[in-house]
């Protein structure tokens, strides 16, 4: 199979789900596949992060050696909201090494506060600094106040995770008092 051609066919999950099910566990395929989701072609890019976020799903082994490229990749301008989904959702699930911590929450804290970006990143940034203030929890404050700041002029979803985040934090700081 030629994956660019074959992302390129269309968008769908069916053509997604083709290609990850000719991924499979193959390493040197899935090497393929982050290459063209690093690439800088919008349409190629956008559809590897579809079929990324699915692989991961049910292999997130495979994405392991790659981390550190696609957490990079946050940084480029004017990547696809797809592109941004697709990294934040998987970065949500997976053990980011400490080394990351500062940049991760540096870009997730910036599209937590940016009410023009898409719901789902905002979300799925705000589960991301969730886990990384469990490992680094003087972050909490600030996520504490990011949250209650833009949680009354937001989505439903973005309420609906805000509140469970808030709650855990405090949990947390119940369970981390000094007494």
């Amino acid at each position: 199979m030629d994956m660019k051609t074959q992302l390129l066919v269309e968008h769908s999950r069916a053509n997604a789900d083709l290609i990850k099910e000719w991924v499979g566990t193959d390493e040197s395929r899935f090497a393929l596949l982050v290459s063209l989701f690093l690439e800088n072609e919008y349409r190629v890019s956008q559809r590897a992060a579809m079929v990324l976020g699915h692989i991961h799903d049910t292999h997130p082994h495979l994405l392991q050696p790659f981390l550190p490229q696609v957490i990079q990749h946050l940084h480029k301008p004017d990547i696809h909201d797809a592109v941004k989904r697709n990294i934040v959702r998987i970065l949500q699930n997976v053990e980011i090494p400490e080394e990351h911590y500062g940049e991760v929450a540096d870009v997730c804290f910036t599209w937590l506060e940016d009410p023009n970006v898409a719901v789902a990143i905002r979300v799925f940034s705000m589960s991301v600094l969730w886990n990384i203030c469990q490992k680094e929890p003087e972050l909490m404050p600030e996520l504490r106040a990011t949250i209650e700041d833009w949680i009354d002029y937001s989505s439903t979803g973005f309420k609906s995770r805000g509140n469970k985040v808030l709650k855990m934090i405090t949990k947390y700081e119940n369970q981390n008092r000094v007494r």
